[in-house]
């Protein structure tokens, strides 16, 4: 009989084994080719000496019960390796299977996260109990990578929980739930404080239930909620296409579809065949473009960027424990909440305490929230609010170890701030500006320790957006960049890190997906469809909705500053079809967005109801040809293009920072994996992209015109990567 290499064998004198699931090679466990031998090996075991054992108990010797599938493997299959990827996971759902309906109880004792393969290890066990161990998490979130479940995830979460639950609750978004909230989904069964209570309570469900079984392996089980077979559900069916087309606006995500498809088909057959479904619509996923670029983004590029990869080696590790942020409105407000959630000491500075305080109030407002839907308690609640002081005396300020500045969008206002407290903090106080378009080299000049200074972007709400763009001015330190970095992460948020341009990356690129929108209205395209073009690109934002939240003032503000810092170079300000539309909506139409209740849509009590219906008589032009793809793919060219333009400049060091960075802070479409991601994974690689750039530049433009590091890189044959 073969060796199991990456699951012990324990057998006690009750008869009961364990099953350690505990690869020797890795820190987490994988579904690898280790894992599918020694799962095979076990299964035979299990099958020839049944007779003599009373259960089976399935636990983990890392801190995570199990990590799911190896994706260094599941990134590089193709269509030519379809058939080898079939067989294999049908291997593992054999044996899962066996060991499944070995006629003995099998319980798993989950000791830290199960996501995806885990949960699909543990929903093949009889019963599952979960241990509330920190940060454990538990789900099936293939499709946030693009793929679905396919270990038998679809087949028994349709069986256990009904084909809608299953679907909304676990599968089409990828939720993943602490283990009391996934035992209230129905994911497990209990929830236990300590390792010793874990195996107590697996133990006691051997002894109480010697023939234990699937429900459904159990003769007349039917599926909650009942199949497509029964006219009731089958009259709902319609719906879910509906809905899964709204949650997505029509774009390129072909894993909900399969998703969807496999538990629909496979509700209708029985067990067996309806695991045969689920894997033929896996081996359409993983063979595909979109998984590898959902993969290389939200495994391998995250993972890359969370980790330190463009933190500057060699530096000590520094805490934050005072924080002072100056400016206390929305974006203040926000970080001070971001920082006092973390545990660190915050001082909310601003012009008058009662402004002061109504920064501090916002946070009482989330935590309010939060308690009022059982997310936090009061203890916690009154703890964070406490470690946030409002104030307007800048000696309140002192013993701070870094400075996060929010004011105004303004030099020299931001200068005043700095010159009014850098004495009064800490002497080697971190200096950080948040702004999203000034020039930090510039701001850097306020300042007496310039090696200090530093730009920290973030996002709106603060509360919510996971992503802060770190911007290093020309003398900024490298001890400063480190420390940056470590307050980003110890807020929970992840950093990129580019160098000082204007508008440095993300606000520079995104300009370039709002310019192509308007510039659509202006060449006459029907405005209902500028919108439909952003939603199936993939924008989880339309085009002239977020305009209209931006603030068209500000962004002709941006302009204006853009062009004159051009021309003082000497440049010349490339005209750009947008610019009238920009002028006509402020100066003609008087509507510069949603704070005047007037912009591209109109509004009622600050809700959008529609679009202006003036767009089509002042802009539209029936005779206006435009293919559709051509609209979708001008919004991505532009910003992509312009993304190469950054590496081209300095701009940008970190392809894994542009492709997570184009995802969390500007809204690019997680789909292509990220803005270089996108290039890297176009049909023809970087050759067919800059060949779609020419046809674009022919048609509608210079700014289309493929950079020469993008054709250097396409002559090579070479892609856009960090290796």
């Amino acid at each position: 009989m073969p060796e199991s290499m990456t699951i012990r064998w324990d057998r006690d004198a009750d008869n009961i084994v364990t099953l350690t699931l505990d690869d020797p090679n890795q820190s987490a466990n994988t579904m690898n080719e280790d894992f599918k031998t020694s799962l095979t090996a076990i299964a035979d075991r299990l099958e020839a000496e049944k007779d003599s054992i009373r259960g089976v108990i399935v636990t983990s010797a890392k801190k995570t019960f199990f990590a799911g599938g190896d994706l260094r493997l599941l990134i590089q299959a193709t269509p030519e390796h379809s058939t080898e990827v079939f067989d294999s996971g049908m291997r593992i759902k054999r044996d899962l299977r066996r060991i499944e309906t070995l006629g003995k109880p099998v319980v798993a004792a989950i000791n830290g996260a199960a996501l995806g393969g885990g949960l699909e290890i543990a929903l093949a066990c009889h019963h599952r109990v979960a241990l509330d161990a920190q940060g454990s998490k538990i789900g099936l979130p293939e499709a946030t990578l693009g793929l679905l479940p396919a270990g038998g995830g679809v087949t028994r979460t349709v069986r256990l929980l009904g084909i809608a639950d299953a679907l909304l609750n676990v599968l089409l978004q990828g939720q993943q739930y602490f283990p009391a909230k996934a035992k209230e989904k129905g994911l497990v069964h209990e929830v236990v404080d300590t390792q010793e209570e874990l195996i107590e309570r697996a133990r006691a469900f051997i002894d109480a239930n010697p023939e234990a079984r699937q429900p459904w392996d159990t003769e007349g089980y039917k599926i909650p909620g009942g199949t497509p077979a029964h006219p009731k559900f089958a009259a709902n069916l319609p719906a879910f296409p509906a809905n899964l087309k709204k949650q997505t606006g029509g774009a390129e995500y072909p894993a909900q579809r399969n998703i969807l498809a496999a538990a629909v088909e496979g509700a209708q057959v029985d067990f067996e065949s309806a695991q045969v479904i689920e894997a033929r619509y896996f081996v359409e996923l993983v063979t595909g473009q979109i998984s590898k670029n959902m993969i290389q983004a939200f495994f391998f590029d995250l993972q890359a960027v969370n980790s330190g990869a463009s933190r500057p080696k060699g530096i000590q590790a520094r805490t934050a424990h005072k924080v002072a942020v100056l400016g206390a409105g929305m974006m203040g407000a926000g970080i001070a909440y971001s920082c006092a959630k973390a545990g660190m000491e915050v001082v909310l500075k601003d012009v008058s305490l009662e402004a002061a305080e109504k920064g501090k109030a916002y946070s009482q407002g989330l935590l309010d929230k939060a308690l009022a839907k059982g997310r936090t308690t009061q203890e916690k609640r009154d703890a964070l609010l406490a470690r946030i002081t409002p104030t307007a005396d800048p000696q309140a300020l002192a013993g701070c170890d870094a400075v996060i500045e929010a004011v105004f969008e303004d030099p020299s206002l931001k200068h005043k701030v700095f010159q009014e407290i850098q004495d009064i903090v800490a002497p080697d106080a971190l200096l950080c500006s948040n702004t999203s378009t000034l020039p930090i080299t510039l701001l850097a000049e306020g300042v007496k320790r310039e090696q200090d200074f530093i730009g920290l972007h973030f996002f709106s709400p603060v509360d919510k957006m996971p992503l802060v763009e770190i911007i290093k001015g020309k003398k900024t330190g490298a001890e400063a960049l480190a420390r940056a970095f470590d307050l980003v992460r110890q807020i929970k948020k992840t950093p990129i890190v580019v160098n000082d341009s204007r508008g440095f990356f993300t606000s520079r690129v995104i300009g370039h997906f709002l310019t192509e929108g308007m510039a659509l209205v202006a060449e006459g395209v029907e405005p209902a469809s500028v919108e439909q073009a952003a939603a199936q690109a993939g924008y989880p934002a339309k085009v002239l909705s977020l305009l209209d939240e931006l603030n068209l003032t500000l962004l002709r503000k941006i302009r204006s500053e853009a062009q004159q810092a051009i021309e003082a170079d000497g440049g010349t300000w490339p005209e750009h079809p947008a610019d009238q539309v920009l002028d006509r909506m402020i100066d003609e139409f008087q509507r510069p967005g949603r704070f005047a209740g007037a912009g591209f849509y109109e509004y009622e009590d600050g809700k959008r109801t529609r679009l202006w219906p003036g767009l089509r008589e002042h802009f539209t032009k029936p005779d206006t040809e435009i293919p559709f793809e051509d609209m979708k793919e001008r919004m991505l060219f532009a910003e992509a293009l312009d993304t190469v333009r950054c590496v081209e400049e300095g701009v940008l060091t970190s392809v894994a920072d542009a492709n997570i960075g184009s995802i969390m802070g500007i809204g690019f479409p997680p789909w292509t994996g990220g803005v270089l991601q996108y290039i890297n994974g176009y049909e023809g690689g970087l050759t067919g992209f800059a060949a779609r750039a020419r046809e674009l530049q022919e048609r509608y433009g210079d700014r289309f015109a493929p950079p020469a590091l993008l054709i250097e890189k396409a002559e090579k044959g070479e892609t856009f990567t960090d290796g």
